[in-house]
């Protein structure tokens, strides 16, 4: 029995790396032994990000200028103006004499900021007929045609500039600008089974700046299934031809002029063995005097020198100025990037989770140079597979015979020589063999004939781990891994309750703090909001920027899932709350957070696309929270719930706030604030939620002048409730313009 296991452990493990199927699990193990790998043989020689690293440590023949914070603050929002990055480029060609410069961005519309446009509409309208006036518009003309001073610019020098691919699934599949030629017809990979990223739109440059310049190449980047960018397609398909990467567009420029001639992409095909009928055949694209190494999909494996500022960054800002010293720039190929968290240009790489996307062109730039990216031939499959029979086959045939320290002797060897050949082949001869497949093999062949019992009982414990530990606290894994059976992340339909919170103007307070101080301020609000959470049975959903959301009722059922949600966010109220002397005291602002509850029927399980999932929830019920937590300001009130969670909740007090119609919703629906439980709810609390409830009632039964007196009175005894005012306003306004016959007493909102 256990040979027989052994041998269905080996060949699940040999479909995996035949790629018969793929297991996840697996997948995200092969990308964190390619991080350690790279991380081990980096020549910066750490892994984590260092502001302070080693400048005798940087590639100093490729340079960064940065579009940085302190490049905004100095020169303005992003975009700048055409005119003043045509200075940056003659700065750098004329001033600091550079080799190439690439744009890792993409100008896709026409710079209208001189005015030009206002003038001439002028000159054909209203002073059509003033001589004078088209005279100075005709001399002002040239200086102000922001986008052909660009494109003068750039023709002085060797420029690259930069686009992206996208598709529908992208939301990227509408065209702009034009597209440069392509490297290769589509005929080149007929016949052969390769299978290059495939796009359906594009976002490039104008029309005259892509002939300006001395080429162009797409930014795009191939994330794995756990989001890490490892490679870079050199060349992407777009309408029967293919596309080359920024990167490799670079690269053919520098190699142009040390050449002294053009450099075409040729693709080297080798021939398909024997005993294969598919083999792809590309293992290299030879591109003037080198040879990048790509596999099937003719992507090429990013090799990253170090962390964030492995290569020499200068702020744009001195750029332009000209205080940049000439000898750090000179000769050098330049890429124009971004670090500024708000241009968005920002990767999760193995070498680090917020890394900026021009450093991996800079990488890559580097390689190519170097001759040291990492080879990954189509041929490694089947050396894998015969790995994996091999040893897997062996140790399923031996291990039943051993003792238990014989066995653990035997494993610990087999360990050892699997991975010093895998790094002996990725350190001496450039080549990246899965290794992950082979090492898990080997421990789960050692641990099914070790201890079987307890494997079996501990898998389906991993198992639930592995797919609900992301979302719900420690203890109900535990409790979950019981009863394994009973869980699944397939897609079912549930009552359950879910919540949004938010904090209110944090996008104006995250612009007064530096992103350092920022990422703290996040991490001590958000923590204890998602202790919160977990304390009450919560699953978290996700985190969006200072948002939260949250579901109850599932993976574990939960028949008070309604009453958990509503404590759950009364006491996140109450923690922000006791937050505030904290960050007083550390100068930061003080926070309030609106939250958004409601209850009903939602589709919860795994839901995203073939690249990326996630345990999530939706539906109508759903969006309803979301817009609930939105109302939370209008109305003054830290909570807004459903009808739905209202009505199944009934041990809490509830102030009814009013009728609405959400935006995407027809009929109207009931809004309540809870105010507690009902034996916490003193008296003078139960008078005001009485008389508030008849002026709501004479509202509604427009009876306006009752109505005013009783809010008044309300406002007189209570000053500090926004929900009173706003709905004297709203009388006031109904006497100017009275509602239509047919008016329900519900308040629209047409925004989210």
């Amino acid at each position: 029995m256990r040979v027989a296991l052994g041998v269905a452990v080996v060949l699940l493990f040999v479909g995996h790396a035949a790629k018969l199927y793929s297991i996840p699990f697996v997948l995200d193990l092969e990308g964190i032994a390619y991080d350690a790998r790279l991380c081990l043989t980096m020549p910066v020689g750490v892994c984590k990000a260092d502001r302070n690293l080693d400048k005798n440590k940087e590639d100093k023949r490729i340079v960064i200028v940065d579009i940085d914070e302190k490049s905004l603050a100095e020169e303005g929002h992003w975009p700048w103006k055409r005119n003043r990055l045509g200075l940056l480029v003659d700065q750098l060609f004329t001033k600091y004499q550079v080799r190439v410069v690439a744009f890792d961005i993409v100008f896709a519309e026409k710079d209208e900021s001189s005015g030009l446009g206002v003038l001439r509409g002028l000159a054909e309208r209203d002073l059509k007929g003033d001589a004078s006036y088209q005279a100075a518009l005709a001399n002002l003309t040239p200086q102000l045609e922001y986008d052909r001073l660009f494109a003068e610019k750039m023709r002085a020098g060797a420029v690259v500039l930069g686009y992206y691919l996208g598709n529908e699934r992208q939301g990227k599949s509408q065209n702009a600008g034009a597209l440069p030629e392509p490297v290769l017809p589509q005929v080149v990979f007929q016949g052969r089974n390769i299978r290059p990223q495939h796009f359906a739109g594009y976002g490039a440059n104008l029309p005259e700046l892509n002939a300006a310049a001395v080429g162009a190449g797409h930014f795009n980047t191939v994330p794995d299934p756990d989001g890490v960018v490892r490679r870079v397609p050199m060349l992407a398909e777009y309408g029967g031809a293919y596309y080359e990467a920024l990167s490799l567009a670079v690269w053919r420029e520098y190699q142009r002029q040390e050449l002294k001639r053009s450099v075409p992409v040729k693709p080297i095909f080798t021939d398909a063995p024997a005993w294969s009928k598919t083999y792809p055949g590309l293992e290299w694209l030879s591109v003037g005097s080198a040879r990048i190494p790509v596999d099937a999909e003719v992507t090429a494996l990013v090799p990253y020198r170090g962390p964030e500022h492995s290569y020499p960054y200068i702020p744009a800002i001195d750029v332009l100025r000209g205080d940049a010293p000439v000898e750090d720039l000179k000769n050098r190929i330049v890429l124009v990037g971004t670090t500024a968290p708000g241009l968005l240009d920002l990767r999760s790489t193995p070498v680090g989770s917020v890394y900026p996307g021009v450093e991996i062109h800079a990488n890559l730039i580097a390689g190519m140079l170097d001759g040291t990216l990492k080879q990954h031939p189509p041929y490694f499959l089947g050396a894998e597979v015969a790995l994996l029979l091999i040893v897997g086959i062996a140790l399923a045939l031996v291990l039943p015979l051993l003792t238990p320290l014989r066995a653990t002797v035997l494993t610990a060897l087999v360990l050892i020589a699997v991975l010093a050949l895998n790094l002996g082949l990725w350190q001496l001869g450039g080549l990246s063999l899965p290794l992950a497949g082979s090492l898990l093999m080997v421990v789960l062949l050692f641990a099914l004939n070790s201890s079987y019992g307890y494997f079996v009982e501990m898998r389906a414990k991993r198992q639930i781990t592995s797919r609900f530990g992301q979302y719900v606290p420690p203890e109900l894994v535990d409790e979950m891994s019981e009863h394994p059976e009973a869980f699944s992340m397939d897609g079912e339909s549930r009552d359950m309750s879910v919540l949004f919170t938010d904090v209110r103007g944090f996008t104006t307070i995250s612009e007064g703090l530096d992103p350092k101080e920022l990422s703290k301020l996040m991490n001590e609000f958000l923590t204890p909001l998602t202790q919160v959470i977990y304390r009450h049975r919560g699953t978290i959903d996700k985190y969006m920027g200072d948002c939260i959301m949250a579901f109850w009722g599932a993976p574990i059922s939960d028949p008070q899932h309604a009453r958990s949600a509503v404590i759950a966010g009364l006491e996140m109220q109450a923690t922000m709350a006791s937050l505030e002397p904290q960050f007083k005291a550390r100068g930061w602002p003080q926070l309030h957070i609106g939250v958004g509850v409601n209850s009903g029927r939602m589709s919860v399980g795994n839901m995203g696309s073939d690249v990326r999932v996630a345990y999530t929830v939706m539906g109508d019920a759903v969006n309803l929270a979301s817009r609930l937590e939105g109302l939370t300001k209008y109305y003054g009130v830290g909570m807004i719930v459903g009808e739905s969670t209202r009505a199944a909740v009934p041990d809490f007090v509830f102030r009814e706030l009013d009728r609405v119609r959400p935006k995407g919703k027809k009929e109207p629906v009931a809004i309540f604030e809870p105010v507690g439980p009902s034996g916490s709810i003193d008296k003078s609390q139960q008078d005001e939620l009485s008389l508030w409830h008849q002026a709501l009632r004479l509202y509604r039964t427009q009876q306006w002048d009752m109505a005013e007196l009783q809010l008044i009175n309300l406002q007189q005894r209570y000053p500090g409730r926004i929900l009173y005012a706003s709905f004297l306003e709203r009388i006031a306004q109904a006497r100017i313009n009275p509602p239509a016959p047919d008016w329900d007493g519900a308040t629209a909102f047409d925004t989210k």
